[in-house]
């Protein structure tokens, strides 16, 4: 074979080699791992750190259950190394996308099937698992111990750099976990009664002795709509428990919250958390722990006497 058809054998080999799931994307020599929220993206990101290339498909401020992608987000999520998704029925608008990267064969890490989810209790989701596991930090640190070892399983990574920085990060949830339980602990039992726009704080409610008196949208999903009844019922819920303050999510308008707000019979504070989206740098949730943070201190001086 001469120099000239060498060459050409070359490139055709690169190309091919490139087309392969599970090899890194066009573009970079490094690992690709695709992550679809932006919740989910940064705690990659603290454990991947140089080792593989994060890829985010959730902009900031926007809405789980409804976001979508284009074409070409779906052309690079089945030339990932791995993705890593919430599941649990979170990302209604990617299962095709995501059913599409797994029949051509692309490691796929659910978060949500590495951690015990919750049910629903109420609404038109009862009985169905809650995805929103996130809202209590332990749980993500068994989500940290699985990409750890997913991680570490992709070729052209260090296995030693993924322990350390999974290592630091789990050190940094702990930590999380404690100042949540000692800011939750000095809030009298009587007066942990939580409403928020839909049902997302079950799992922190779980883990930090909260009682759910219930959300606007009686559901899993902001995609549901409430009745007449629905309000009501909750009108008369949040007079019974003397609630004082009902919390709007930051994906979401507050309209109905404060619409609720105003039908109570009682003096009723809105005040914003974020729950389902990290936001822009700047904007008090840009990270995971600042999210956590952040909302553990509204939600502790909000519902205090």
């Amino acid at each position: 074979m001469n120099r000239a058809h060498r060459r050409l054998a070359l490139v055709l080999a690169a190309t091919a080699i490139i087309g392969i799931p599970g090899c890194a994307a066009a573009g970079t020599d490094e690992p690709v791992v695709v992550v679809t929220t932006n919740i989910l993206g940064d705690v990659v990101r603290n454990v991947v750190g140089d080792e593989a290339d994060v890829r985010v498909l959730m902009q900031p401020d926007a809405d789980p259950h409804s976001f979508e992608i284009s074409a070409q987000d779906g052309a690079m999520m089945r030339q990932a190394d791995l993705i890593v998704t919430n599941g649990l029925g979170l990302e209604e608008g990617l299962q095709q996308h995501l059913d599409s990267a797994q029949s051509e064969n692309v490691p796929l890490l659910v978060a949500g099937e590495v951690i015990e989810p919750l049910a629903y209790t109420e609404g038109e989701s009862e009985g169905a698992p809650d995805p929103h596991f996130w809202t209590d930090p332990g749980l993500m640190i068994d989500v940290v111990d699985e990409l750890q070892t997913r991680l570490s399983d992709i070729g052209g990574v260090d296995a030693a750099s993924i322990t350390e920085s999974a290592d630091a990060y789990r050190a940094e949830l702990s930590a999380l976990e404690s100042s949540m339980a000692t800011a939750f602990g000095q809030i009298p039992a009587e007066r942990r009664n939580l409403v928020t726009n839909h049902h997302v704080f079950g799992y922190l409610a779980e883990r930090y002795d909260f009682r759910v008196i219930g959300a606007v949208i009686p559901g899993g999903t902001t995609l549901a709509s409430p009745s007449a009844s629905d309000l009501r019922g909750l009108v008369a819920a949040i007079e019974e428990a003397k609630v004082g303050t009902i919390f709007a999510e930051s994906s979401q308008p507050d309209r109905l919250v404060q619409v609720l707000a105003d039908g109570a019979d009682i003096d009723v504070d809105v005040v914003e958390l974020f729950s389902e989206s990290l936001t822009d740098p700047g904007e008090g949730a840009d990270t995971y722990l600042a999210m956590m943070r952040t909302n553990t201190e509204r939600i502790s001086t909000g519902l205090s006497p």
